[in-house]
């Protein structure tokens, strides 16, 4: 019933806005856009695949943003909905995507400790070293999290151990900040190597 009734808005909306000589309310239009964006951003934070589907199907772009620079897929990552994760990802949403303090999605799962999800981005495409608005990296959140698995994973894949955020932290130092021995002792080992 819902899957109809995002259908029939969908269809309403492209033809209110193909036929401008009919003039209609655009506070109306914006109202059902901004309806059918925060049920399409819903359905990411409850990791309803259906919904997602039923969306994707309509031709709705992935990766759009909402007004914090929030993607579906940061969405469903950060609120831990694997399968909405990997069905975003099937359909070609982008992980690269940062929202407006230029967090990722990877970023969102390694602060919400779903290592699954993290190990599924970690797969994409995208710079290692990406860095937020404040110069900090998915590596620099592994170690502040005290995530040793996902740190050595990130170093294979070419993340830095060295590289300093805003405030001169590195990897390491955030491991020592934490009081985390073992990551300080896996990374003494990962540079020995």
């Amino acid at each position: 019933m819902f899957k109809r009734i995002i259908l029939i808005t969908i269809f309403l909306l492209s033809f209110s806005t193909q036929s401008q000589a009919v003039s209609t309310s655009s506070d109306a239009e914006k109202t059902n856009s901004e309806w059918l964006q925060n049920q399409f951003f819903n359905a990411a934070r409850a990791g309803n695949t259906e919904i997602l589907k039923t969306f994707a199907a309509a031709g709705v772009d992935l990766n759009v943003q909402d007004h914090k620079g929030y993607s579906a897929l940061i969405l469903s990552a950060y609120n831990g909905r694997r399968a909405a994760v990997d069905f975003l990802l099937a359909e070609g949403a982008s992980a690269c995507i940062e929202d407006k303090r230029g967090n990722t999605a990877l970023m969102g799962a390694i602060f919400k400790g779903e290592l699954k999800i993290a190990h599924t981005l970690m797969q994409q495409d995208c710079d290692p070293n990406q860095a937020n608005k404040a110069g900090q990296t998915a590596a620099m959140f592994a170690a502040l999290f005290g995530k040793q698995d996902l740190l050595s994973q990130l170093r294979s894949n070419g993340a830095s151990l060295t590289q300093l955020d805003q405030r001169g932290n590195s990897v390491k130092s955030l491991a020592q900040q934490q009081g985390n021995i073992g990551l300080l002792e896996h990374l003494e080992n990962e540079q020995v190597k």
